[in-house]
């Protein structure tokens, strides 16, 4: 039973943090040791947190579903339109490279897929560092603290917005935030969905534009991300946590659902400020309890 509750409480901060800019990861490593988990328990921190990340992503993927579903075949067939009658000649490969290139550089699909690859080069080349030295509450607390001024600075900087519409981003604008999505593999605690909707909120995007792009993002990366770490973990699972897992990739599934439609309402409206705010006091908070337990050590 003590399981089960842990799975419930883990499930409902997955699901609530996860797509806002607070940092799930962050929020984990601090909630784990308050319900009795130990720090980097192959179970908790590994195969269980694993699991309710695919579920809270599977919220976003069914809350978009409609929508990347229209812009695939609304953009295909526009290109299609365009490339498609000298395309089909096998005997000539330009057009058919020609039409490639187009789907890369204007298709959604394209600029998910070039976004995307920043986060599978660094997180090849830096995942077993980062998991050894970098998921520290010290870390994550410095990051927190960073990342809510950093809110601050670019939300004042930012007065502007070109791009209304996330189908519409460019293909280099697509890649830096792929690029800005890499600062929350690198430093946990600075909030994947920070990244991602800042960085395109610098890059000229509006609010809901740069979330919308942020959560399209978040499909390809984290489905990668959760494979991985599941193979990985694959060994760890039996039978007699099954329940276990089942009931937090179920919480966390609803929770992210209700929390995404009701951020990308309340962005309408509203500016990041709050999120900016609750980012510094934790992380206050947190460094402050950190220095005073190292003193006491």
């Amino acid at each position: 039973m003590i399981d089960v509750l842990r799975a419930v409480v883990l499930g409902v901060v997955e699901g609530l943090t996860e797509f806002l800019p607070v940092s799930s990861t962050g929020h984990m490593i601090l909630v784990e040791p308050l319900l009795g988990i130990p720090e980097k328990d192959p179970f908790w921190s590994g195969t269980f947190d694993v699991f309710i990340q695919i579920g809270a992503i599977l919220a976003v993927a069914a809350l978009f579903w409609t929508r990347l579903w229209k812009l695939t075949f609304e953009q295909a067939d526009a290109l299609r339109r365009r490339h498609a009658p000298v395309a089909l000649s096998l005997a000539r490969p330009g057009p058919l490279l020609g039409l490639l290139k187009a789907f890369i550089q204007e298709h959604i699909l394209g600029k998910i897929l070039v976004a995307f690859l920043p986060a599978v080069i660094i997180g090849k080349l830096t995942a077993d560092f980062i998991e050894a030295h970098m998921k520290t509450t010290f870390v994550v607390a410095c990051a927190l603290v960073v990342g809510g001024v950093a809110i601050l600075l670019i939300e004042y900087l930012v007065r502007d917005s070109k791009v209304t519409d996330a189908a519409s981003v460019t293909l280099t604008t697509a890649f830096l935030i792929g690029v800005a999505q890499c600062l929350a593999m690198v430093f946990p605690g600075t909030s994947r969905s920070a990244a991602t909707i800042m960085g395109a909120l610098l890059l000229g995007l509006s609010s809901s534009a740069a979330a919308e792009f942020s959560f399209f993002l978040a499909i390809p990366t984290m489905f990668a991300a959760g494979g991985y770490s599941l193979l990985k973990h694959i060994n760890e699972i039996d039978s007699s946590r099954l329940v276990t897992l089942a009931v937090g990739f179920v919480v966390s599934f609803i929770v992210a659902w209700l929390v995404v439609k009701v951020f990308m309402r309340f962005i309408q409206t509203h500016r990041f400020t709050s999120f900016a705010i609750y980012r510094i006091i934790l992380g206050i908070v947190v460094l402050g309890y950190f220095f005073v337990e190292r003193g006491r050590g």
